[in-house]
Parts: C-alpha cells; sequence; structure tokens
C-alpha cells in the first residue's frame, strides 16, 4: 500500500463532504462530530472509580459516513498520508496482527467497529472519512475524540440507540481491548457527554454525572491551555505501571478501588502500606478524589476563582506521589503562577501534553508570554497556548 499525501479538507462539514465525495464518489449520510477534553480536575482517578471534571474543547473530529453492502469498513484521513483503509468486519479483533501498509491511526475506529459488535449491536459495512482539529499528543483526547466521533456516526448510519455513556464504553473497550492502553473512561465520557458552558462532575464508577456551570467569562476568568508540544504516547508510557500500582494499593488495603478509602482515612489507610511507592500513589488518588469534590463545591458557590490553588495542589500531588510530571510542564506551572496566574496544573495523562492556567482575564496575555519566553530560555520547545471554553459534547452535523 503506497502512502499518498494528506488530502486537504477545510475541518469544516463541507470540506470533509467534498472530501468524502472525492474519495468514494457518493455523498455521505451525515456528518457528526465528537471533541477532545481538558481535564480541569481529577487525574487519574477514573481507573480507580473515582471521580473527575472535564470539559469539552472546541477542536473536534468530524467524521463524515455512510453505510455499506459489503461487510467492509473503510477509513480515510484527512490529517494522516495514505489512501483508503478497508477492512473485513469480520477479521477485526484484538491480537489479530494489522496488516502491512496498514497505519496505526486506524485501529481506533476498527476497534469501535469491534467494540459495537461484540456488544451484539448489528453494525453493517460503513464508509468514512475523518478531519480532525484536536491537538495529537497533546494529553488532550485526540483518540478518545475519534473513537466518540467513529461510534456516533455508526449509531447513526445502523440506529443503534446509544446514550452518551454507551458511546463512552465502545470507545473506552476499543482503547482498552483493541488498541491495547489500559486508560479510564473519563477521556470517551466528555467527548460524548459535555455540554456548552459546563464542567462534568462525574462519578466514574456508576457513571453518573452532573453538568456544573462553568462561565469563565461572566467571571472575568480565562483558562489557558498549555500545549508544550512534549508528545506522548500512553501505550509507550508508565501509564499501566500506575494503573497496576493503584490496583496493588487497593488489594493491600482490602477495597474494590482506591475510590472507596475516604479522604478522612487516609492516614490509617497509608499505615498499613510498607511500600513507599504505593503509599504515594494511593495518596494521590485519595486527596484527588477529594480536589474533585471541592472544585465542585466552589463552582455552584459561584466562587470560581478559589478554583486556583486547588489546581496547583493537584498539579504538585501529581508531580510527587504521581511522578508523571515532566520538566516542561512544571516550568508552565511554575512560570504561569509565579507571572499571577491564579492556578495552574498538566492535564491528562501526564509524561508531556499539555496543562492548563487559570487567570484573571486582564493578565492571560502576560502569564501566556511568560511562559513562552521561559520555554524558549530552557531549550524547551515553543508551547502552543490557547484560551478555551467548555463547549458541547458529541453531535450531528448534519
Amino acid at each position: 500500500m503506497t502512502a499518498d499525501p494528506a488530502p486537504a479538507a477545510p475541518a469544516t462539514p463541507d470540506g470533509i463532504t467534498a472530501l468524502f465525495r472525492d474519495t468514494y464518489g457518493t455523498e455521505p449520510e451525515g456528518v457528526w462530530a465528537a471533541p477532545g477534553r481538558v481535564n480541569l480536575i481529577g487525574e487519574h482517578t477514573d481507573y480507580n472509580d473515582g471521580f473527575v471534571m472535564p470539559f469539552a474543547l472546541p477542536h473536534t473530529t468530524l467524521v463524515a459516513a455512510a453505510r455499506r453492502n459489503d461487510r467492509i469498513l473503510a477509513v480515510r484521513s484527512a490529517d494522516q498520508p495514505g489512501p483508503v483503509v478497508e477492512l473485513a468486519l469480520e477479521g477485526i479483533g484484538p491480537g489479530r496482527a494489522r496488516p502491512a501498509g496498514v497505519p496505526a491511526w486506524t485501529a481506533y475506529p476498527a476497534g469501535v467497529a469491534w467494540a459495537l459488535r461484540e456488544a451484539g449491536h448489528p453494525i453493517g459495512g460503513a464508509s468514512l472519512v475523518v478531519r480532525s482539529t484536536v491537538p495529537v499528543g497533546a494529553g488532550l483526547s485526540s483518540s478518545a475524540a475519534l473513537e466518540v466521533g467513529t461510534a456516533l456516526a455508526l449509531d447513526g448510519l445502523h440506529g443503534l440507540g446509544l446514550t452518551g455513556p454507551g458511546l463512552a464504553r465502545a470507545g473506552q473497550r476499543a482503547e482498552n481491548a483493541y488498541v491495547g492502553v489500559p486508560s479510564g473512561i473519563m477521556d470517551q465520557m466528555a467527548s460524548a457527554c459535555c455540554t456548552a458552558g459546563h464542567v462534568l462532575h462525574l462519578d466514574t464508577r456508576a457513571l453518573t454525572f452532573r453538568q456544573v456551570p462553568f462561565d469563565m467569562a461572566a467571571a472575568g476568568l480565562r483558562l489557558l491551555v498549555v500545549d508544550t508540544r512534549v508528545q506522548h504516547s500512553l501505550a509507550d508510557s508508565g501509564y499501566a505501571e500506575r494503573r497496576a500500582s493503584c490496583e496493588a494499593g487497593a488489594e493491600a488495603l482490602g477495597v474494590p478501588a482506591l475510590r472507596d478509602i475516604p479522604a478522612g482515612s487516609l492516614e490509617e489507610a497509608l499505615g498499613r502500606l510498607s511500600d513507599p511507592v504505593l503509599r504515594r500513589r494511593v495518596r494521590h488518588v485519595v486527596t484527588e478524589n477529594a480536589r474533585v469534590a471541592e472544585a465542585a463545591a466552589l463552582l455552584r458557590e459561584g466562587r470560581p476563582h478559589a478554583l486556583g490553588p486547588v489546581l496547583t495542589a493537584g498539579h504538585a500531588s501529581l508531580r510527587d506521589d504521581f511522578e508523571v510530571s515532566c520538566p516542561e510542564l512544571d516550568l508552565v506551572v511554575a512560570t504561569a503562577t509565579a507571572a499571577g496566574a491564579l492556578g495552574a496544573r498538566m492535564t491528562g495523562g501526564g509524561f508531556g501534553g499539555s496543562a492548563v492556567v487559570l487567570v484573571e482575564a486582564g493578565a492571560a496575555e502576560r502569564v501566556g508570554k511568560a511562559v513562552t519566553e521561559a520555554a524558549a530560555a530552557a531549550g524547551h520547545p515553543v508551547p502552543r497556548t490557547f484560551t478555551t471554553t467548555p463547549s458541547p459534547g458529541a453531535r450531528r452535523l448534519r
């Protein structure tokens, strides 16, 4: 299979429709969108049955799709070089070698198709074109956006009647069992279930959630996202090791998951652990769940300015107890807070990726400049910095 240049296609419904038409010689039956996410607080708690507070980004993955009658899943990306990849639905499954020349990104839509079929949903063949504006490797859930966008498109084509949590479960199943990343369900739930102007206060065990208003503009605040441009790969990182440590800690403490350790019992629980690494991992998860509860209470009370110290404390815990930060992220947080930010922390799985910085509106430019200059002075990649607001979750566009 020879590599073709990635086709030009504006990240709009019209642009992806035109590319679909050029690729398959027919019109798509619909165009769907699924966003990336920023996690305000609650990191590495989702696979511990804990609590998280993400919101959807305006950056999305678009999926144009139409049904086929030949039991083939055909996919093409406007962002990656290569021709259409055709995969037989019956030949898709975990552990099967990827055919020669098939690019790695196709594992995400293929995994979703497999997960839906495994769950008993009667999906048939489909032709897909995808186009994304979610930065890849930035800790902003580009993979979850692709998974949820694919699931939503297949749901729309085949009338599966999936709910937001159903879409999220299919995406997580694809990532865990097919791609091989032992992630929790936060990213997919955020992409599938967030609403504009709100953060998603999610209980990852029950998959129940509340939409908590977060109107930064009305409060005179801005949230900066700082992409360090340090690429991370959860499949190649210490992510699986961190999850295994958490499971070992829960087993040692005799609870189903670390979510079941109340904050008030933390010191007693730590006293029963002899391994210093497990102690640090447990301390992070328990205190991070408490920070999610504190952040939710502050927003309900109309006190978003008070979130700053909660974010910064979360970063210190991720850096020192969970040990998933990196020098570039630490520099962003330290520089931003020194320049007047209300608070800052890494967001996402870690080992690279992005940080979030909460600032007064009038300080956004100054803080962003300070972060960029500090990165350059340290010889780090020049970060990409942008402001963001809570945006809509997965939806059909046409």
